[in-house]
Protein backbone atom coordinates (compact mmCIF):
# COMPACT_ATOMS: atom_id res chain seq x y z
CA UNK A 1 0.00 0.00 0.00
CA UNK A 2 1.50 3.33 -0.83
CA UNK A 3 0.07 6.53 0.81
CA UNK A 4 0.96 10.10 -0.05
CA UNK A 5 0.08 13.59 -1.36
CA UNK A 6 -3.32 12.74 -2.69
CA UNK A 7 -4.56 11.06 0.36
CA UNK A 8 -4.70 14.41 1.91
CA UNK A 9 -5.08 17.02 -0.41
CA UNK A 10 -2.01 18.88 -1.96
CA UNK A 11 -0.44 20.09 1.62
CA UNK A 12 3.65 18.65 1.60
CA UNK A 13 4.17 15.90 3.36
CA UNK A 14 7.06 15.64 6.12
CA UNK A 15 8.19 12.40 6.96
CA UNK A 16 10.29 12.47 10.56
CA UNK A 17 12.18 9.43 11.18
CA UNK A 18 12.24 8.85 14.64
CA UNK A 19 9.84 9.98 17.71
CA UNK A 20 11.92 10.69 20.46
CA UNK A 21 12.32 13.85 22.03
CA UNK A 22 14.10 15.85 19.14
CA UNK A 23 11.56 14.09 16.41
CA UNK A 24 8.56 14.67 18.50
CA UNK A 25 9.64 18.20 19.38
CA UNK A 26 9.96 19.16 15.83
CA UNK A 27 6.56 17.96 14.75
CA UNK A 28 5.00 19.70 17.77
CA UNK A 29 6.73 22.86 16.58
CA UNK A 30 5.64 22.57 12.45
CA UNK A 31 1.75 21.65 14.03
CA UNK A 32 2.01 24.15 16.53
CA UNK A 33 3.53 27.18 14.32
CA UNK A 34 1.53 25.95 10.96
CA UNK A 35 -1.91 24.31 11.68
CA UNK A 36 -3.10 22.33 8.90
CA UNK A 37 -0.39 23.05 6.44
CA UNK A 38 1.89 19.91 6.57
CA UNK A 39 0.92 16.28 5.90
CA UNK A 40 3.61 15.06 9.73
CA UNK A 41 3.89 11.62 9.51
CA UNK A 42 6.09 10.37 12.34
CA UNK A 43 7.61 7.08 11.85
CA UNK A 44 8.13 5.48 15.65
CA UNK A 45 7.66 2.13 16.55
CA UNK A 46 6.88 2.90 20.52
CA UNK A 47 3.80 3.37 21.44
CA UNK A 48 3.81 7.39 22.62
CA UNK A 49 6.35 9.68 20.91
CA UNK A 50 8.63 12.27 22.55
CA UNK A 51 9.74 9.52 25.07
CA UNK A 52 12.93 7.59 23.36
CA UNK A 53 15.04 5.58 24.56
CA UNK A 54 16.13 8.18 27.53
CA UNK A 55 12.60 8.69 28.87
CA UNK A 56 10.89 5.27 28.09
CA UNK A 57 12.99 3.84 30.61
CA UNK A 58 10.86 1.99 33.42
CA UNK A 59 13.64 1.66 36.07
CA UNK A 60 13.06 4.03 38.82
CA UNK A 61 16.54 4.64 39.40
CA UNK A 62 17.06 6.36 36.84
CA UNK A 63 16.00 10.16 37.10
CA UNK A 64 16.25 13.23 34.73
CA UNK A 65 19.92 14.63 35.50
CA UNK A 66 18.79 18.68 34.84
CA UNK A 67 16.30 20.19 37.90
CA UNK A 68 12.61 19.98 36.45
CA UNK A 69 12.49 23.68 36.39
CA UNK A 70 15.29 23.74 33.35
CA UNK A 71 13.27 21.09 31.60
CA UNK A 72 10.61 22.12 29.20
CA UNK A 73 9.49 20.55 26.04
CA UNK A 74 8.66 24.03 25.06
CA UNK A 75 11.22 26.31 24.64
CA UNK A 76 9.51 29.51 24.45
CA UNK A 77 7.93 28.48 28.14
CA UNK A 78 10.79 27.23 30.76
CA UNK A 79 8.51 26.41 33.15
CA UNK A 80 6.32 23.90 31.32
CA UNK A 81 7.58 20.78 32.58
CA UNK A 82 7.38 22.07 36.05
CA UNK A 83 3.98 23.58 36.23
CA UNK A 84 3.00 20.27 34.48
CA UNK A 85 4.93 18.38 37.68
CA UNK A 86 3.31 19.78 40.20
CA UNK A 87 -0.40 20.25 38.80
CA UNK A 88 0.52 16.49 37.82
CA UNK A 89 0.90 15.08 41.67
CA UNK A 90 3.88 13.16 41.15
CA UNK A 91 5.87 14.91 43.74
CA UNK A 92 3.65 13.21 46.46
CA UNK A 93 3.98 9.66 45.11
CA UNK A 94 7.86 9.87 44.92
CA UNK A 95 9.41 12.36 47.88
CA UNK A 96 12.74 11.25 47.00
CA UNK A 97 12.37 13.20 43.90
CA UNK A 98 12.62 16.57 45.72
CA UNK A 99 15.45 18.23 47.34
CA UNK A 100 15.63 20.01 50.67
CA UNK A 101 15.79 23.42 48.64
CA UNK A 102 12.87 23.15 46.64
CA UNK A 103 14.65 21.41 42.90
CA UNK A 104 13.29 18.12 41.71
CA UNK A 105 14.77 15.23 40.05
CA UNK A 106 11.74 13.00 39.11
CA UNK A 107 12.14 9.97 37.32
CA UNK A 108 13.13 10.01 33.78
CA UNK A 109 9.81 7.92 32.81
CA UNK A 110 7.73 10.75 34.49
CA UNK A 111 9.36 13.58 31.90
CA UNK A 112 8.27 10.74 29.03
CA UNK A 113 4.84 11.07 30.04
CA UNK A 114 4.78 14.55 30.26
CA UNK A 115 6.14 14.80 27.07
CA UNK A 116 3.87 12.53 25.58
CA UNK A 117 0.86 14.25 26.62
CA UNK A 118 1.93 17.51 25.82
CA UNK A 119 2.22 16.32 21.90
CA UNK A 120 -0.99 14.38 21.99
CA UNK A 121 -3.88 16.43 21.53
CA UNK A 122 -1.59 17.16 17.97
CA UNK A 123 -1.91 13.44 17.37
CA UNK A 124 -5.95 12.92 18.43
CA UNK A 125 -6.52 15.97 16.26
CA UNK A 126 -4.57 14.40 13.15
CA UNK A 127 -1.98 17.38 12.84
CA UNK A 128 0.39 14.75 13.39
CA UNK A 129 0.21 11.03 12.28
CA UNK A 130 2.38 8.54 14.63
CA UNK A 131 3.04 5.72 12.58
CA UNK A 132 3.92 3.11 15.48
CA UNK A 133 6.34 1.25 13.16
CA UNK A 134 10.00 1.77 12.06
CA UNK A 135 11.45 3.02 8.91
CA UNK A 136 13.64 0.87 7.48
CA UNK A 137 14.77 2.61 4.21
CA UNK A 138 14.61 5.95 2.88
CA UNK A 139 15.03 6.47 -1.21
CA UNK A 140 15.16 9.51 -3.51
CA UNK A 141 12.71 9.72 -5.72
CA UNK A 142 11.41 12.56 -8.42
CA UNK A 143 10.18 15.44 -6.21
CA UNK A 144 10.95 13.79 -2.86
CA UNK A 145 11.21 11.10 -1.13
CA UNK A 146 9.89 7.12 -0.60
CA UNK A 147 10.28 5.89 3.07
CA UNK A 148 9.84 2.19 3.66
CA UNK A 149 8.65 1.20 7.14
CA UNK A 150 9.40 -2.21 8.73
CA UNK A 151 5.26 -3.45 8.36
CA UNK A 152 6.15 -2.93 4.18
CA UNK A 153 4.40 0.27 4.14
CA UNK A 154 5.94 3.07 1.38
CA UNK A 155 5.33 6.75 2.17
CA UNK A 156 5.93 9.04 -0.35
CA UNK A 157 7.40 12.22 1.81
CA UNK A 158 8.31 15.75 -0.07
CA UNK A 159 10.30 16.35 3.02
CA UNK A 160 12.37 13.95 5.32
CA UNK A 161 13.68 15.15 9.10
CA UNK A 162 16.06 12.51 10.21
CA UNK A 163 15.74 12.79 14.45
CA UNK A 164 16.67 8.95 14.60
CA UNK A 165 18.48 7.92 18.02
CA UNK A 166 22.09 7.72 18.85
CA UNK A 167 24.15 4.84 16.89
CA UNK A 168 24.54 1.54 19.92
CA UNK A 169 27.98 1.66 21.54
CA UNK A 170 30.59 -0.42 20.03
CA UNK A 171 32.66 -2.39 22.07
CA UNK A 172 36.85 -2.09 22.31
CA UNK A 173 38.83 -4.14 19.94
CA UNK A 174 40.15 -5.17 23.22
CA UNK A 175 36.57 -7.05 23.70
CA UNK A 176 36.67 -8.52 20.54
CA UNK A 177 37.15 -12.11 22.03
CA UNK A 178 33.76 -11.39 23.84
CA UNK A 179 31.85 -10.91 21.00
CA UNK A 180 28.33 -12.60 20.80
CA UNK A 181 28.57 -13.47 24.35
CA UNK A 182 25.15 -12.92 26.08
CA UNK A 183 27.49 -12.21 29.45
CA UNK A 184 28.86 -9.02 27.24
CA UNK A 185 25.97 -6.76 27.70
CA UNK A 186 26.12 -3.62 24.81
CA UNK A 187 22.63 -2.22 25.24
CA UNK A 188 23.07 -1.51 29.34
CA UNK A 189 19.52 0.62 28.82
CA UNK A 190 17.72 -2.55 28.37
CA UNK A 191 16.78 -3.15 31.59
CA UNK A 192 16.01 -6.78 30.98
CA UNK A 193 19.40 -7.03 30.66
CA UNK A 194 19.86 -5.64 33.96
CA UNK A 195 17.54 -7.94 35.36
CA UNK A 196 19.17 -11.22 34.28
CA UNK A 197 22.56 -10.15 36.38
CA UNK A 198 22.59 -12.65 39.15
CA UNK A 199 22.50 -10.89 42.24
CA UNK A 200 26.49 -11.84 43.37
CA UNK A 201 27.68 -11.14 40.01
CA UNK A 202 31.11 -10.01 39.90
CA UNK A 203 31.01 -7.14 36.99
CA UNK A 204 33.30 -5.04 35.13
CA UNK A 205 31.94 -1.43 33.51
CA UNK A 206 33.84 -0.37 30.42
CA UNK A 207 33.00 3.65 30.70
CA UNK A 208 32.68 5.74 34.60
CA UNK A 209 30.39 8.19 32.68
CA UNK A 210 26.64 9.12 33.30
CA UNK A 211 25.58 5.24 31.43
CA UNK A 212 28.12 4.04 33.94
CA UNK A 213 26.31 5.99 37.19
CA UNK A 214 22.70 5.11 35.78
CA UNK A 215 23.93 0.99 35.89
CA UNK A 216 25.16 1.45 38.86
CA UNK A 217 22.27 3.24 40.65
CA UNK A 218 20.15 0.39 39.42
CA UNK A 219 22.18 -2.19 40.30
CA UNK A 220 22.00 -0.90 44.06
CA UNK A 221 18.04 -0.26 43.81
CA UNK A 222 17.89 -4.04 42.87
CA UNK A 223 20.06 -4.79 46.14
CA UNK A 224 23.22 -6.03 43.71
CA UNK A 225 25.72 -7.68 45.99
CA UNK A 226 28.32 -8.23 43.57
CA UNK A 227 31.90 -6.45 43.28
CA UNK A 228 31.59 -3.93 40.40
CA UNK A 229 34.37 -2.58 38.39
CA UNK A 230 34.53 0.54 36.56
CA UNK A 231 37.48 1.31 34.12
CA UNK A 232 37.90 4.54 31.87
CA UNK A 233 41.05 6.06 30.37
CA UNK A 234 40.65 9.17 32.07
CA UNK A 235 38.62 7.38 35.24
CA UNK A 236 36.33 10.45 34.92
CA UNK A 237 32.99 10.73 37.06
CA UNK A 238 30.38 12.73 36.26
CA UNK A 239 30.15 15.52 38.67
CA UNK A 240 27.17 16.67 40.42
CA UNK A 241 24.80 19.61 41.11
CA UNK A 242 26.02 22.42 42.96
CA UNK A 243 24.72 22.46 46.47
CA UNK A 244 22.00 25.78 46.36
CA UNK A 245 21.24 26.95 42.36
CA UNK A 246 22.57 30.30 40.80
CA UNK A 247 22.77 32.24 37.89
CA UNK A 248 25.24 31.35 34.81
CA UNK A 249 28.68 33.15 35.29
CA UNK A 250 30.69 34.82 32.85
CA UNK A 251 30.44 36.31 29.30
CA UNK A 252 32.33 33.52 26.94
CA UNK A 253 30.29 34.71 23.49
CA UNK A 254 32.44 38.36 23.90
CA UNK A 255 35.44 37.84 21.41
CA UNK A 256 35.14 33.91 21.93
CA UNK A 257 38.22 32.16 22.13
CA UNK A 258 39.72 31.42 18.89
CA UNK A 259 41.39 27.92 19.52
CA UNK A 260 40.41 25.20 22.07
CA UNK A 261 43.68 26.41 24.61
CA UNK A 262 42.16 29.73 24.83
CA UNK A 263 38.68 28.72 25.88
CA UNK A 264 40.15 26.31 28.34
CA UNK A 265 42.57 29.15 29.91
CA UNK A 266 39.42 31.32 29.69
CA UNK A 267 37.18 29.02 31.31
CA UNK A 268 39.70 28.41 34.38
CA UNK A 269 40.16 32.10 34.46
CA UNK A 270 36.71 32.39 35.11
CA UNK A 271 36.17 29.90 37.56
CA UNK A 272 38.50 31.52 39.56
CA UNK A 273 36.71 35.15 39.61
CA UNK A 274 33.27 32.68 40.50
CA UNK A 275 35.60 31.07 43.27
CA UNK A 276 36.74 34.32 44.87
CA UNK A 277 33.03 35.32 44.52
CA UNK A 278 31.87 32.23 46.55
CA UNK A 279 30.20 31.26 43.37
CA UNK A 280 30.95 27.03 42.48
CA UNK A 281 32.17 26.10 39.23
CA UNK A 282 28.48 24.99 37.87
CA UNK A 283 27.53 28.28 37.71
CA UNK A 284 30.40 29.04 34.81
CA UNK A 285 29.49 25.90 33.00
CA UNK A 286 26.27 26.94 32.91
CA UNK A 287 26.95 29.55 31.43
CA UNK A 288 29.41 28.14 28.41
CA UNK A 289 26.70 25.51 27.83
CA UNK A 290 24.12 28.62 27.34
CA UNK A 291 26.74 30.15 25.05
CA UNK A 292 27.73 26.96 23.56
CA UNK A 293 26.52 27.86 20.07
CA UNK A 294 28.35 31.49 19.90
CA UNK A 295 31.56 29.65 21.00
CA UNK A 296 31.78 26.81 18.93
CA UNK A 297 30.43 29.06 15.84
CA UNK A 298 34.28 31.35 16.21
CA UNK A 299 36.04 27.77 16.35
CA UNK A 300 37.95 26.44 13.49
CA UNK A 301 37.37 23.20 12.36
CA UNK A 302 40.99 21.97 13.56
CA UNK A 303 40.25 23.41 17.10
CA UNK A 304 36.99 21.84 17.10
CA UNK A 305 38.64 18.36 16.19
CA UNK A 306 40.87 19.13 19.15
CA UNK A 307 37.86 19.91 21.37
CA UNK A 308 36.11 16.73 20.31
CA UNK A 309 39.28 14.26 20.50
CA UNK A 310 41.05 15.90 23.32
CA UNK A 311 38.28 17.79 25.63
CA UNK A 312 35.18 16.16 25.18
CA UNK A 313 35.53 13.97 28.41
CA UNK A 314 36.21 16.73 30.56
CA UNK A 315 33.74 18.80 29.31
CA UNK A 316 31.10 15.82 29.38
CA UNK A 317 31.45 15.61 33.11
CA UNK A 318 31.69 18.85 34.29
CA UNK A 319 28.11 19.36 32.16
CA UNK A 320 26.45 16.10 31.95
CA UNK A 321 25.81 16.15 35.68
CA UNK A 322 23.90 13.21 38.04
CA UNK A 323 21.21 13.39 39.68
CA UNK A 324 21.56 13.88 43.86
CA UNK A 325 19.89 10.51 44.25
CA UNK A 326 22.18 8.74 41.83
CA UNK A 327 25.38 11.31 42.95
CA UNK A 328 24.39 9.81 46.42
CA UNK A 329 24.22 5.39 45.70
CA UNK A 330 27.76 5.70 43.54
CA UNK A 331 28.98 7.47 46.42
CA UNK A 332 27.52 4.41 48.89
CA UNK A 333 29.00 2.04 46.81
CA UNK A 334 32.86 3.66 47.28
CA UNK A 335 32.37 3.92 50.86
CA UNK A 336 31.88 0.08 51.74
CA UNK A 337 34.58 -0.35 48.97
CA UNK A 338 31.51 -2.88 46.80
CA UNK A 339 32.34 -0.50 43.64
CA UNK A 340 36.06 0.62 42.18
CA UNK A 341 36.94 2.89 39.90
CA UNK A 342 40.44 2.59 38.21
CA UNK A 343 41.83 4.54 35.42
CA UNK A 344 42.75 2.65 32.34
CA UNK A 345 41.53 0.83 29.70
CA UNK A 346 41.01 -2.68 28.66
CA UNK A 347 43.90 -4.63 26.32
CA UNK A 348 42.64 -8.21 25.98
CA UNK A 349 40.10 -10.39 26.64
CA UNK A 350 39.07 -14.01 26.72
CA UNK A 351 36.08 -16.53 27.84
CA UNK A 352 35.59 -19.78 29.81
CA UNK A 353 32.84 -21.77 30.84
CA UNK A 354 32.64 -20.01 33.92
CA UNK A 355 34.03 -16.38 33.79
CA UNK A 356 35.11 -13.63 31.65
CA UNK A 357 38.94 -12.63 31.87
CA UNK A 358 39.75 -9.08 31.27
CA UNK A 359 43.42 -8.10 30.66
CA UNK A 360 43.63 -4.26 32.31
CA UNK A 361 46.58 -1.71 31.40
CA UNK A 362 46.58 0.81 34.45
CA UNK A 363 47.55 4.39 34.07
CA UNK A 364 50.94 4.72 35.44
CA UNK A 365 52.19 1.05 33.17
CA UNK A 366 50.41 -0.93 35.96
CA UNK A 367 48.40 -4.26 34.54
CA UNK A 368 45.69 -5.67 36.50
CA UNK A 369 43.72 -9.55 35.25
CA UNK A 370 40.24 -9.74 36.24
CA UNK A 371 38.17 -12.56 36.03
CA UNK A 372 34.25 -10.96 35.89
CA UNK A 373 30.57 -12.95 35.32
CA UNK A 374 29.38 -10.04 33.18
CA UNK A 375 30.97 -7.11 31.09
CA UNK A 376 28.87 -3.63 30.53
CA UNK A 377 29.78 -1.15 28.07
CA UNK A 378 29.19 2.48 29.24
CA UNK A 379 31.33 3.81 26.40
CA UNK A 380 28.26 6.31 24.95
CA UNK A 381 27.25 6.19 21.11
CA UNK A 382 29.77 4.87 18.48
CA UNK A 383 29.21 7.87 16.07
CA UNK A 384 32.31 7.08 13.96
CA UNK A 385 30.34 3.99 12.94
CA UNK A 386 27.15 5.66 12.19
CA UNK A 387 26.92 4.58 8.35
CA UNK A 388 27.26 0.88 9.70
CA UNK A 389 25.62 0.76 12.88
CA UNK A 390 22.58 2.65 11.21
CA UNK A 391 21.20 0.62 8.18
CA UNK A 392 18.83 3.55 7.30
CA UNK A 393 22.19 5.70 7.27
CA UNK A 394 23.90 3.90 5.46
CA UNK A 395 21.62 3.49 2.43
CA UNK A 396 21.36 7.21 2.82
CA UNK A 397 25.12 7.36 2.06
CA UNK A 398 25.38 4.72 -0.37
CA UNK A 399 22.84 7.22 -2.60
CA UNK A 400 25.03 10.07 -1.86
CA UNK A 401 22.28 12.00 0.61
CA UNK A 402 24.21 12.44 3.28
CA UNK A 403 27.77 12.03 4.65
CA UNK A 404 29.46 11.73 8.13
CA UNK A 405 30.58 15.51 9.36
CA UNK A 406 34.58 16.13 9.28
CA UNK A 407 34.75 16.10 13.62
CA UNK A 408 33.55 12.80 13.73
CA UNK A 409 29.91 13.97 15.54
CA UNK A 410 27.64 12.66 13.76
CA UNK A 411 26.03 13.97 10.06
CA UNK A 412 27.43 16.91 7.96
CA UNK A 413 24.77 19.44 7.91
CA UNK A 414 24.68 23.36 6.91
CA UNK A 415 23.76 26.62 8.72
CA UNK A 416 19.84 25.42 8.37
CA UNK A 417 20.59 21.98 9.48
CA UNK A 418 19.84 20.69 5.94
CA UNK A 419 21.89 17.68 5.04
CA UNK A 420 24.84 18.30 2.96
CA UNK A 421 25.20 15.19 0.45
CA UNK A 422 28.23 13.55 -0.78
CA UNK A 423 29.20 15.76 -2.90
CA UNK A 424 29.10 18.37 -0.91
CA UNK A 425 25.89 19.99 -1.99
CA UNK A 426 23.42 20.38 0.46
CA UNK A 427 19.60 18.89 0.14
CA UNK A 428 16.95 21.11 -0.42
CA UNK A 429 14.64 18.39 1.79
CA UNK A 430 16.26 16.71 3.61
CA UNK A 431 16.73 17.51 7.46
CA UNK A 432 19.06 16.54 10.53
CA UNK A 433 17.57 17.15 13.59
CA UNK A 434 19.14 16.43 17.02
CA UNK A 435 22.47 15.25 18.49
CA UNK A 436 23.24 14.07 14.78
CA UNK A 437 24.02 17.32 13.80
CA UNK A 438 26.11 19.03 16.82
CA UNK A 439 29.54 19.40 14.40
CA UNK A 440 27.71 22.35 13.21
CA UNK A 441 26.37 23.67 16.12
CA UNK A 442 27.88 22.65 18.97
CA UNK A 443 26.28 21.44 22.06
CA UNK A 444 23.21 18.96 21.40
CA UNK A 445 23.18 16.77 23.69
CA UNK A 446 21.35 18.09 26.63
CA UNK A 447 17.62 18.16 26.78
CA UNK A 448 17.21 22.22 26.57
CA UNK A 449 19.31 22.27 23.29
CA UNK A 450 17.77 19.77 21.78
CA UNK A 451 14.69 21.17 22.61
CA UNK A 452 15.69 24.85 20.89
CA UNK A 453 17.16 23.05 17.82
CA UNK A 454 14.02 21.21 17.06
CA UNK A 455 12.59 24.41 17.12
CA UNK A 456 14.93 26.22 14.45
CA UNK A 457 14.61 23.68 11.49
CA UNK A 458 10.71 23.95 12.33
CA UNK A 459 11.72 27.70 11.16
CA UNK A 460 13.84 26.59 8.26
CA UNK A 461 11.23 24.31 7.01
CA UNK A 462 8.89 26.76 7.26
CA UNK A 463 11.07 29.28 5.53
CA UNK A 464 12.30 27.04 2.52
CA UNK A 465 8.22 26.03 1.98
CA UNK A 466 7.22 29.76 2.57
CA UNK A 467 4.84 29.03 4.70
CA UNK A 468 3.39 31.38 7.01
CA UNK A 469 5.22 31.02 10.74
CA UNK A 470 2.65 31.42 13.46
CA UNK A 471 4.12 33.90 16.31
CA UNK A 472 5.93 32.21 18.28
CA UNK A 473 9.70 32.77 18.82
CA UNK A 474 12.38 30.43 17.64
CA UNK A 475 16.47 31.85 18.98
CA UNK A 476 18.61 31.79 16.22
CA UNK A 477 21.73 29.18 16.35
CA UNK A 478 24.81 30.34 16.03
CA UNK A 479 26.95 28.64 13.27
CA UNK A 480 30.38 28.81 11.43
Amino acid sequence: MTAGRGDHGPRPTVAIIGGGFAGAGLAYQLARRAPGAFRIVVFEPRDRLGCGVAYSTADPAHRINVPASRMSFVPSDPCHFDRWLKADGELKRDPAALMPDGRAFPRRAVFGRYAAETIEPFVLEGEIEHRRSAATAISRRAGGYAVRDADGQILEADMVAFAATHPTPQAPEALGALAGDPRLVVDTQNRAALDEIPTEARLLIVGTGLTMADIVASLEARGHQGQITAISRRGLLSRGHPERPGEEYGAFDRNPSRTAGALVRRIRRTIAAAAAEGRPWQHVMDAVRAQGPAIWAALPERERRTIARRLRPFWDVHRFRVAPQVEAAIARLRDTGQLTVLTGEPVAASRGAGSLSVDLRLKGGGRYYGDYDVVLLATGPAHRKLCESSPIVGSLADQGLVRLDPIGLGLEVDERSAAVGADGRTSPSLWVVGPLARATFGELMGLPEVARHAEFVASSILRSTSVADAPVDAPALAVA
